[in-house]
């Protein structure tokens, strides 16, 4: 299993009237996860495209526990548990400075052939660089 923790801190814009993080934010909290989970690897979403691969996203799921507020220093918890074939599922937690799990989800995403859009296998180079945590 592979583990990344990345931290961020709520800026105001990422808040209602209340000082709480709006919903919709969640997902792109999780993207931050997701890209430094792959930059820890020695990949990038940018080297995938480069090489013909897109990782559109299939699936999102998100359960909200407790709310994050302005100025919270946010960590994300990012998971991969198993090994990806033409899809990958991302696990995720946020918790705040307390240690609270404020927000659960998963993303999955499918590789996809760039120059016909179809699914195709992970990247060999992807294998080799995930293939120790497993």
């Amino acid at each position: 299993m592979f583990v990344k923790r990345t931290s961020l801190r709520v800026r105001y814009a990422e808040t209602d009237q209340m000082g709480v993080v709006y919903y919709g934010n969640y997902a792109q909290y999780f993207e931050v996860g997701r890209v430094e989970a792959l930059r820890a690897l020695g990949m990038s979403y940018r080297e995938m495209e480069e090489g013909g691969v897109m990782l559109p996203v299939h699936k999102l799921e998100l359960q909200y526990l407790k709310p994050a507020l302005y100025d919270d220093l946010l960590t994300i918890e990012t998971r991969i548990t198993e090994m990806p074939s033409t899809r990958i599922r991302f696990h995720h937690e946020v918790f705040n400075e307390s240690n609270d799990l404020l927000t659960k989800g998963l993303v999955e995403l499918v590789f996809v052939n760039r120059s016909n859009r179809r699914p195709c296998r992970v990247p060999a180079s992807f294998l080799e660089k995930i293939g120790s945590y497993f």
